[in-house]
């Protein structure tokens, strides 16, 4: 049996996440893109990894930085996903960010953030798997739900 791209969506949609902003600072210039393809690694060394489609137009800039931002997103964020995830002029126009150990920007709001070094990339298919060495971490937020993501939909958990 074969598989089509449909199907595919339509199967792995199913499948509830949570929503990320991975974000990144190349040669001074900040990037990111939304991913809710995020998950954790390894507990030693402590390493997550992050897909990125090889289309992206800051799949260059994730490649050749050498570090990444995952950024939980709360349930308020839903605006900041769709940002992140258009192509919009300057993503981080008006947003409020700060930088941690990497460089790459840590959005204000956040539930929690993991500041990473490149570890690894490695190809799949059409996207590129970024690993990374987490070299902080912290829960910002205790007060807020996490936006969750199904079926193609923003939902909350309350």
């Amino acid at each position: 049996m074969s598989v089509n791209s449909d199907q595919f969506r339509d199967v792995m949609g199913r499948f509830a996440t949570g929503v990320t902003v991975v974000t990144t600072v190349n040669q001074g210039r900040l990037d990111g893109f939304t991913a809710s393809s995020f998950s954790s690694v390894s507990l030693d060394p402590p390493l997550v990894l992050v897909c990125i489609g090889k289309d992206a137009t800051c799949h260059d800039a994730f490649s050749n930085s050498g570090c990444f931002a995952i950024n939980i997103l709360s349930a308020e964020q839903a605006g900041l996903s769709v940002r992140f995830s258009s192509d919009v002029g300057d993503r981080f126009d008006s947003v409020a960010h700060k930088p941690w150990v990497t460089g790459a920007p840590i959005l204000e709001g956040a539930l929690a953030a993991i500041d990473c070094k490149l570890h690894a990339l490695y190809e799949g298919g059409d996207h590129s798997i970024l690993v990374g060495r987490v070299e902080r971490l912290d829960p910002i937020r205790e007060d807020a739900e996490p936006l969750i993501y199904y079926r193609g939909a923003y939902r909350s958990i309350s």
